[in-house]
């Protein structure tokens, strides 16, 4: 799960980004509106909310909605802004935002909002199957041949990740910044780490391992598996 925040207020960015991430979220900042219109672009599919301050430095929160509308009708935009009356919430609906959200406002107001919208809006499969796993995403489960599987939230989300790319090669650069939300150079070998956590909790003995080692590249599920 992945979540754009283009805010110009360092304490209200930090506070979103801080919560956002105890709730199991990747996190983007931008703290302008010609930065933050230019990562939604660059990852147009990649965002499940993009949480957006109406007044921003250089391009208006408006502007940036609207040139995001015109690359993807789909992601839901959440505006995040002082401005009170009846006319500013139908001009910022119109604009393409899902929602409106008036400062100040709660953490557990907006994680609502979210959530609801990331419902409406869920149209791919919330269900993954593998070699007698079901993961099921809405209910942040893990069945192996009908045993529950208790992972910690980061294998959950390593799982997940493998499983929603299905026969296709993870790369450990993709995987890290994913899952960990790290997106400069840094040491990945947590990535075994938790691989291999995965291993001992899924794998059964004298049978092939769940998780295929790409060498020099990531890991995949095959369907064969």
């Amino acid at each position: 799960m992945r979540i754009l925040i283009v805010e110009d207020e360092p304490s209200i960015s930090g506070f979103l980004r801080d919560g956002l991430t105890e709730e199991g979220f990747a996190v983007d900042l931008a703290d302008n509106g010609k930065a933050g219109l230019q990562l939604a672009l660059d990852n147009i599919d990649e965002y499940d909310v993009i949480l957006l301050d109406w007044m921003l430095p250089g391009i208006s929160g408006i502007e940036v909605c609207r040139n995001i509308r015109k690359e993807n009708k789909k992601v839901p935009v959440v505006f995040l802004t002082a401005k009170d009356t009846v006319d500013d919430a139908v001009f910022g609906l119109e604009s393409g935002a899902n929602d409106y959200i008036r400062k100040p406002f709660s953490f557990e107001e907006l994680l609502a909002r979210i959530r609801v919208l990331m419902r409406v809006n869920e149209t791919e499969t919330v269900v993954f199957k593998a070699a007698g796993i079901e993961m099921n995403v809405e209910k942040h489960s893990v069945v192996q041949n009908g045993r529950m599987i208790d992972l910690t939230q980061k294998e959950f989300a390593l799982l997940e990740l493998l499983l929603r790319n299905k026969g296709k090669v993870c790369r450990r650069t993709r995987i890290i910044e994913k899952v960990w939300d790290l997106h400069f150079d840094y040491d990945n070998s947590v990535i075994d780490v938790y691989i291999n956590a995965l291993r001992k909790k899924l794998d059964s003995a004298g049978k092939p391992s769940l998780i295929t080692t790409v060498r020099g590249v990531g890991y995949k599920i095959d369907d064969s598996q």
